[in-house]
């Protein structure tokens, strides 16, 4: 059976990716910060949190993140830039999700296929930024993205059958979502269901790469 381990698994995504899981009937091991008190922007708790698990994984799912901090909204202009504000949405964004690898590498096979994926966003793409704005999100999430490429190849060398991707779920219908954008949204199972077929369908190959919710790659 797969064994499945989603980290930010009350958010609206991660419970979704739990539900529709669970659903295929595979095994998944739920953290989060409102249940587990897990705070991923602490390597501290990081360490302890991921410390109690001993079973293999097949598949992580890193799917925390937030646009914005406490009192802070996305940013529109240089004058409104807070280096505190910045700050915490590298750690939230960027050190949390690889800080999760480094601590469940241990967990998944060596000898076999294995996904490890973190929630990225098409505006952390430097290439595809047209509009401008939203500094500390786009910023942070383009630092994930160079994050995980770089982990990539260095998890190959000892899982050579290890994906490590981000992955862009579209814009999807949760509170994250709901006072900061005008697109059409997903609802938050389609979402977890177009990603999950995303990493069913990549290989070893794909290892390092971003891809969006329909599987195709999104620029740097």
């Amino acid at each position: 059976m797969t064994r499945t381990l989603v980290v930010g698994a009350s958010g609206g995504i991660g419970a979704a990716f739990v539900q529709y899981l669970e659903s295929r009937g595979e095994n998944v091991v739920s953290l989060s910060r409102s249940v587990d008190r897990l705070d991923i922007t602490d390597e501290q708790s990081v360490m302890e949190h991921l410390g109690q698990l001993d079973e293999p994984l097949d598949r992580i799912i890193v799917a925390t993140g937030a646009l914005s901090g406490a009192g802070h909204g996305p940013e529109k202009t240089l004058r409104s830039l807070d280096p505190a504000a910045i700050a915490a949405q590298f750690a939230l964004n960027a050190t949390g999700p690889v800080l999760v690898l480094k601590h469940a590498l241990r967990l998944l096979p060596r000898d076999k296929r294995s996904v490890f994926a973190a929630l990225s966003a098409r505006v952390g793409s430097i290439g595809d930024n047209r509009l401008g704005g939203w500094y500390s999100y786009r910023a942070s999430k383009a630092a994930l993205n160079q994050l995980i490429h770089t982990a990539a190849i260095e998890v190959a060398r000892s899982h050579r059958q290890a994906i490590c991707v981000a992955l862009h779920p579209g814009t999807v219908a949760t509170a994250f979502t709901r006072n900061y954008t005008n697109h059409a949204r997903v609802a938050s199972r389609e979402a977890a269901k177009n990603l999950l077929a995303v990493m069913d369908g990549l290989s070893a190959a794909d290892t390092g790469g971003f891809f969006d919710w329909a599987g195709k790659p999104v620029a740097w």
